[in-house]
């Protein structure tokens, strides 16, 4: 039988107790202590049931070490309600200091993309995996990947769109929990907790790379076809 949390905190105090912590971190860094598990699943953000409620509840956070360098936590924006949320995977210079996403050259070409989709900014939500720049826009790494994931989480679970679409490999990775690459995730729809997910390109790696549009072009073509079927199941008869 797989032990409970609680009772893998006790048997890791007592193999210290018993042989030492010089090979250990110390409990309170393993967040080990007990009722730590719990205390856990009881942070306020988790409760909150709005997303002004939730970037209040984390607007200072610390749990990694972005933390240290950062101008502006960057939450998201967009249209709350939207059916649609893309998801990139990090801030960079501009939009740390703007504390919005996609501001930068990636975000006017984003607009773009939305555009000849018949989709502006305002009608979908945007937000990246991380919430805070990585130093040099140096891809995130996994602990800050896993620090900041519970976040985008309930970010999903309190928009519920109808619709994910991933913005480079990071997201899409992130999200479906895999390291297949992006080549092979695209094209196809997926599933992320009964929502259909899309994955494309980064508008950042398209400036560097022109050619990767065409194929962009499809997956957005993609998820307007299903938006639009979307659209017409819901109106009313």
């Amino acid at each position: 039988m797989k032990p409970s949390q609680p009772d893998l905190a006790a048997f890791i105090r007592e193999q210290i107790e018993i042989y030492g912590d010089e090979l250990a971190l110390p409990a309170r860094d393993l967040r080990l202590e007990a009722g730590a598990f719990s205390q856990e699943s009881e942070e306020p953000w988790r409760k909150c049931a709005s997303l002004q409620a939730f970037v209040a509840e984390i607007a200072a956070c610390d749990r990694c070490l972005l933390s240290k360098s950062r101008n502006n936590l960057v939450f998201g924006s967009g249209n709350e309600n939207a059916h649609i949320v893309l998801v990139g995977e990090a801030p960079g210079a501009r939009e740390d200091q703007m504390g919005k996403p996609f501001v930068g050259d990636a975000g006017l070409l984003l607009d773009k993309i939305l555009a000849a989709i018949q989709l502006q900014r305002e009608q979908v939500y945007i937000c990246n995996v991380l919430k805070c720049r990585p130093p040099g826009n140096r891809d995130p790494l996994p602990a800050e990947i896993s620090q900041c994931l519970p976040y985008l989480e309930h970010q999903l679970h309190l928009i519920k769109p109808a619709f994910i679409l991933c913005l480079g490999r990071h997201a899409a990775q992130t999200l479906l929990h895999t390291q297949a690459a992006l080549s092979s995730l695209r094209g196809r729809v997926h599933d992320w907790q009964g929502i259909p997910l899309l994955v494309t390109y980064h508008p950042a790696a398209l400036i560097r790379y022109p050619q990767f549009k065409r194929e962009t072009w499809e997956d957005v073509q993609r998820l307007r076809q299903l938006y639009d079927q979307f659209l017409q199941n819901i109106q009313p008869s």
